[in-house]
């Protein structure tokens, strides 16, 4: 699982910058770099989590109420 999220959040990654180099070099039009990006923003934001979180242990004596 660890893996598969970091090969959906590198392509994510490279949805959001591959466009805006493309649109850069005049081969893309703006109405598709915005799609493009916001599909891959949304993409990075929901797999990067999965694999760069870490777990913490909570202890009863650490919990202050």
């Amino acid at each position: 699982m660890n893996i598969i999220a970091k090969i959906v959040s590198l392509i994510a990654l490279g949805c959001v910058i591959v466009p805006c180099l493309l649109y850069f070099a005049g081969s893309i039009g703006l109405d598709t770099v915005k799609w493009t990006a916001l599909l891959g923003t949304i993409g990075w934001f929901i797999a990067t989590p999965i694999w760069m979180s870490r777990e913490t242990r909570v202890d009863a004596d650490q919990v202050e109420i």
